[in-house]
């Protein structure tokens, strides 16, 4: 399958025009293209480079001396490789009101070595995987739930071995070179049982023990990986009144592809479990992206101590997700005590329905309608 341009959603000649901003985001999710794409015309110092690391490394005020009059933006890909660099681009910050625009995997590294992300001189922003909006005809929804939507492993000839190589390259690039564990084998075992973990509520004392790590260690881990933007944390809605709510949080790692390749997964029959897991991550994994994007809070979910349960709630909007051709009124009954809370104004269930329909007020659609309405910005989200 070619590899053709495509537009994301992340203005970043905006962003930057704004204010500096930092740009995270896993591995691979196109941070680096991104800039090629909107950037190419603004000077960049990629980190990759290893001459040029290694210049910089000597002399980061390097940079600043290549300053000129007419220099408005400047790009740092992959800033994480050299936190240090960070003290030069706050002084031109505020002395010579450069702006910039700085990619990253990793968070925590920076955090670790003592750097303070600007003092607030610049935004954040994360970079998701490819979503459904963004790919449009080119989307197919079994590939993106059998491989996910890492933009090179997208459109790879051979997904499955791309995948394999980058649950390997994260251990190795991003774990081990930059010291985050001092046990990779450890968190490798972590690793796959937070996979078999995705998207349920986290006992941490069951991962430890599955893991062979102890609780404290578990929970660094998890940091970890949120650090990294290799998993999200869904916390639970905890406003209801009527029904009391759990408050544990699910984590979900980020791309259902990575995921199903860390469960030691193959194939995807409709109409199984696994389907059904797959789907549910995949709506998430577009929900979590648009509410990135929006800058909206997280999504979160929401579950009674009496076992009724919303797969995702989203400022005003519940949403269950179904992956099935029929819906049952007895999959509605999540949405339904919800509604009795009179906190939301609009219910959903993401199905694999070939039209949409409605019942007792709750819009039962097609993946695609939901989509489509989602980043149509058709319900409110505050």
């Amino acid at each position: 399958m070619d590899s053709p341009i495509i537009a994301r959603h992340l203005d970043a000649r905006e962003l930057v025009g704004q204010r500096s901003c930092f740009l995270f985001g896993p591995r691979q999710t196109g941070k680096s293209t991104l800039i090629r794409q909107q950037l190419a015309d603004i000077r960049t110092y990629n980190l990759l480079d290893q001459t040029l690391f290694i210049r910089l490394s000597r002399n980061p005020a390097l940079i600043r001396e290549a300053l000129t009059p007419e220099t408005r933006t400047i790009v740092i890909d992959e800033i994480q490789k050299m936190p240090a660099l960070l003290n030069e681009v706050q002084l031109m910050i505020e002395e010579h009101g450069v702006r910039f625009f700085l990619t990253g995997s990793s968070a925590r590294t920076l955090r670790r070595k003592g750097v303070n992300l600007l003092g607030g001189r610049a935004r954040s922003r994360v970079l998701h995987p490819f979503v459904s909006a963004e790919l449009g005809d080119r989307f197919q929804l079994e590939r993106a739930l059998e491989f996910g939507l890492l933009p090179p492993i997208y459109f790879s000839d051979s997904p499955a071995e791309d995948l394999a190589a980058y649950a390997g390259d994260y251990l190795k690039e991003e774990v081990a070179a930059e010291a985050l564990v001092r046990n990779i084998g450890a968190f490798s075992r972590f690793l796959e049982v937070a996979a078999l973990s995705h998207g349920r509520m986290i006992n941490f004392a069951q991962i430890a023990s599955d893991a062979q790590v102890p609780v404290s260690t578990v929970r660094e881990y998890y940091g970890i990986l949120k650090d990294t933007f290799i998993a999200h944390e869904i916390p639970a809605y905890t406003e209801t009144r009527r029904r009391k709510a759990i408050s544990t949080s699910k984590y979900y790692l980020f791309d259902v592809g990575l995921t199903r390749h860390l469960q030691g997964r193959r194939g995807l029959p409709l109409g199984t479990a696994e389907y059904g897991e797959a789907f549910e991550s995949f709506v998430l994994q577009e929900i979590k992206a648009f509410c990135d994007y929006r800058l909206l809070g997280p999504p979160s979910y929401w579950r009674s101590k009496s076992q009724f349960e919303v797969d995702f709630v989203v400022g005003k909007l519940a949403i269950e997700v179904k992956a099935k051709k029929v819906v049952s009124n007895r999959d509605l009954r999540g949405l339904m005590a919800l509604r009795e809370e009179n906190m939301f104004s609009h219910f959903v269930v993401v199905s694999l329905e070939p039209v949409p329909r409605r019942v007792d007020g709750i819009d039962i659609l097609p993946w695609r309608e939901f989509l489509t309405r989602l980043w149509g910005d058709v319900w409110p989200t505050s």
